[in-house]
């Protein structure tokens, strides 16, 4: 038998308190627990946000959040739901980013520390207290970190920069709409 391992125990803490915390937030956007706006409420929210299509938007961000968090918590495909997370908080970022850093304004402090804290757990992995060290690494490996990543990090850039166009867009329409209707009633 081993002894303790405080830094495997440290990350079964880290691992079941963030996994905690996104299934929590990932149920409400799919289930509408803990007071949450279900998939249909999330999807009315993802659309004024800008992101299309909101109901896809919606269960994409709750499915990373849920199955993220249950596999963080898990200790189970470590790197993939650290990389699922971490793409999902990229999104969250982009929205809270107008209103600066600290969560008090609607800032985007919070998604930014899940986000780099799912990153964090997904590149160091899980410990020995996991599921993935009694699958011997077999969902854990470095050409698992390295796909997941490059793959969250790609969809993130893609579905953020989408809905940057289409708020610039929409922008825009406002404004010829505007300038519009004032040239229309002098």
């Amino acid at each position: 038998m081993t002894p303790l391992n405080r830094r495997d125990l440290g990350l079964l803490v880290l691992r079941t308190g963030t996994g905690a915390v996104l299934m929590a937030h990932g149920t409400q956007k799919l289930f509408g627990w803990f007071g949450g706006g279900g998939l249909e409420g999330t999807a009315k929210g993802m659309e004024s946000m800008g992101f299309h299509p909101p109901k896809e938007s919606a269960l994409a961000a709750g499915l990373a959040e849920t199955g993220g968090g249950l596999l963080l918590a898990l200790g189970l495909a470590t790197p993939a739901a650290g990389a699922a997370v971490t793409g999902n908080m990229a999104g969250a970022v982009s929205v809270h980013a107008p209103a600066g850093f600290f969560v008090q304004s609607g800032g985007f402090e919070y998604p930014a520390f899940l986000g780099f804290t799912a990153a964090a757990i997904g590149v160091m992995g899980p410990g020995r207290y996991s599921l993935d060290h009694v699958t011997r690494h077999r969902f854990d490996g470095p050409w698992i970190l390295a796909a997941a990543f490059t793959a969250s990090a790609l969809a993130a850039a893609a579905v953020v920069g989408k809905r940057a166009k289409g708020q610039i867009g929409a922008d825009v329409d406002d404004s010829a709409r505007n300038q519009g209707a004032d040239t229309l009633e002098d």
